[in-house]
């Protein structure tokens, strides 16, 4: 069964995003630059979003960049973290 669960090329957790989005308030930004989540081939980015807007962190489906679309610019499209 599949089970994406982390950003492979950095070996973060998506809980441990989601624990410290919820934590301290950070956007999907600022968690890349504190953990290098998202920062490496980019194919963990549709899922980090889709762990920050619904508090999902293990996925059995693969998440596609056009299921979780990028950030708008005034920030209406990104996931809030969920507690």
């Amino acid at each position: 069964m599949l089970r994406v669960d982390r950003c492979i090329c950095h070996g973060v957790t998506f809980e441990e995003v989601a624990r410290a989005a919820r934590a301290d308030g950070l956007s999907l930004a600022q968690l890349e630059d504190r953990l290098g989540c998202g920062t490496g081939c980019g194919l963990c980015r549709p899922y980090l979003r889709r762990a920050l807007r619904t508090g999902q962190v293990v996925f059995h489906q693969i998440v596609l960049h056009a299921d979780e679309p990028e950030c708008s610019d005034d920030g209406r499209a990104c996931g809030t973290p969920q507690g």
